[in-house]
């Protein structure tokens, strides 16, 4: 059992035993601080960008107070065990996502509102590159993602981090799907319901389709746990249509 494993399975003990009590992760984002805020602002540009064109004057005050919202925010992201869980990166843009829409609930705007800026930003960002570099990175992301998918799901069901994911890797038969994952927890759902914020959690799965539209990912997603489904039902193939579907009001 390595450090980190016995260290996990002390972390789950402790958080399901005093809920209060530090554990030897709580730092572990807050170390970190300096190169994730860093990360939250090179997306400045762009960002500032699509919110002028919705908000106008008011863009720099919003991007300046989510920034001070995710820097609020860093120590409070849970530790689901660093970077070789994959989906950490998914859990940290939460976190960005969630301080943008702080920032813009207090100018008024709405869970959904801060969802489609979000999904501009992602899009974008994507579609900056020309298609022919698109179709290749989708390949190769593709295969990486569901490596890391098909490893972390394995790991998951070990339990050993309250604020993790938990899912089933489904092999696909290549034909109607490639590959696929049954979540029945939700990182980002766990830490939106922390932070009182669950509302914004559907608008963020849109998301997904954004990344799959724009690197050829094929994802067909008929229920998920934030629209009170009893699973994110996740399928893809490589080539086929990306069938987005919208939450439910």
């Amino acid at each position: 059992m390595t450090q980190t494993c016995a260290m996990g399975i002390v972390n789950a003990l402790a958080a399901a035993t005093n809920p209060g009590r530090l554990t030897a992760f709580d730092d572990y984002y807050v170390a970190q601080k300096s190169k994730l805020l860093k990360d939250f602002d090179k997306n400045r540009k762009r960002g500032r960008r699509i919110l002028a064109s919705h908000y106008g004057d008011l863009a720099d005050a919003i991007w300046n107070e989510a920034h001070r919202e995710y820097e609020a925010l860093i120590p409070k992201i849970p530790y689901i065990g660093g970077k070789k869980n994959i989906m950490e990166t998914y859990l940290i843009q939460s976190a960005w996502a969630l301080a943008l829409y702080r920032a813009l609930k207090k100018h008024g705007k709405s869970a959904e509102e801060t969802g489609s800026i979000c999904y501009e930003m992602v899009e974008a960002q994507l579609n900056s590159y020309p298609r022919l570099l698109r179709t290749l990175v989708g390949r190769l992301y593709l295969s990486r993602f569901r490596a890391g998918m098909e490893r972390g799901a394995a790991e998951s069901q070990k339990r050993l981090y309250p604020g993790n994911s938990l899912w089933t890797f489904v092999q696909g038969d290549g034909k109607e799907y490639d590959f696929g994952m049954d979540m029945t927890e939700c990182a980002i759902c766990k830490f939106f319901h922390a932070q009182g914020a669950d509302e914004l959690a559907p608008y963020m799965c849109l998301t997904d389709f954004a990344v799959s539209k724009a690197l050829g990912m094929g994802l067909i997603r008929t229920t998920t746990l934030a629209e009170g489904g009893i699973k994110c039902d996740f399928t893809y193939k490589r080539g086929r249509e990306t069938i987005q579907s919208r939450p439910s009001k």
